[in-house]
């Protein structure tokens, strides 16, 4: 094996142990996050309110990206063509992906926070101030009142819920600001932070993918001399 072919084996190994490890770090980061954001109780039956699909994301993603780069520090370190051709595969499919999901994250920003929104409207529609029902539980989690405000509470003639005030609701000061808003800044805000992130990863995918094809190559040919 050539200096050249062994520089790339030893760069991409290095590559993809550091990946992994960043990968390992947006997973606790996500289950962090969700822990702080913590569950929600709606009729007995326990679940993760709409906050927590960007920690799930983050989490989904990072065991990916560990799984694909375990696969490219197996194939580099034991010059197997295929191990490496199958994690060049791998990382190609996860960049077009990360590529598609950015695109469509700058150019449908208006959309996607309208449909935020419409998560929260129609939670609303659907369980109108219940006790313990899903909104009350969003309430909760979100420290928000009313699908736009409070005001909605008192347009259906209902008294303001305890989710809905940090202490007592006879405080005017104490009632929180509308559900929908609160939830589509978070979401956005997330969002903005996924871009950003999403490019960097797509920068070092990029550079994973072209040294795992350069290893591939190099050891095939490597191994296609010696078998004359």
């Amino acid at each position: 094996m050539d200096c050249g072919t062994s520089l790339v084996k030893y760069i991409l190994f290095i590559f993809n142990t550091i990946v992994s490890v960043i990968g390992i770090l947006g997973i606790v980061y996500g289950v962090l996050i969700l822990k702080s954001i913590g569950t929600i109780e709606v009729n007995g039956q326990v679940g993760f309110p709409p906050q927590a699909l960007m920690p799930i994301v983050l989490i989904s993603l990072g065991s990916i990206v560990v799984f694909i780069s375990f696969l490219g520090c197996c194939g580099a370190i034991r010059e197997s063509v295929c191990m490496t051709m199958s994690y060049a595969v791998f990382l190609l499919i996860l960049l077009i992906l990360q590529l598609t999901l950015v695109v469509l994250l700058f150019s449908n920003k208006d959309k996607f926070d309208k449909t935020m929104g419409d998560v929260i409207d129609n939670a609303w529609k659907s369980d109108t101030a219940q006790e313990g029902g899903v909104f009350d539980a969003i309430q909760k989690s979100l420290h928000c009142c009313g699908a736009s405000s409070s005001l909605d509470y008192i347009a259906k003639g209902q008294a303001l819920p305890s989710s809905c005030c940090e202490g007592t609701c006879l405080n005017p000061l104490n009632v929180y600001g509308g559900c929908r808003g609160k939830f589509v800044d978070l979401m956005s805000a997330g969002t903005d932070n996924t871009k950003y992130v999403g490019i960097g990863l797509i920068a070092v995918e990029l550079i994973g993918f072209i040294f795992a094809c350069c290893l591939a190559n190099n050891v095939r040919n490597y191994k296609r001399r010696n078998a004359y």
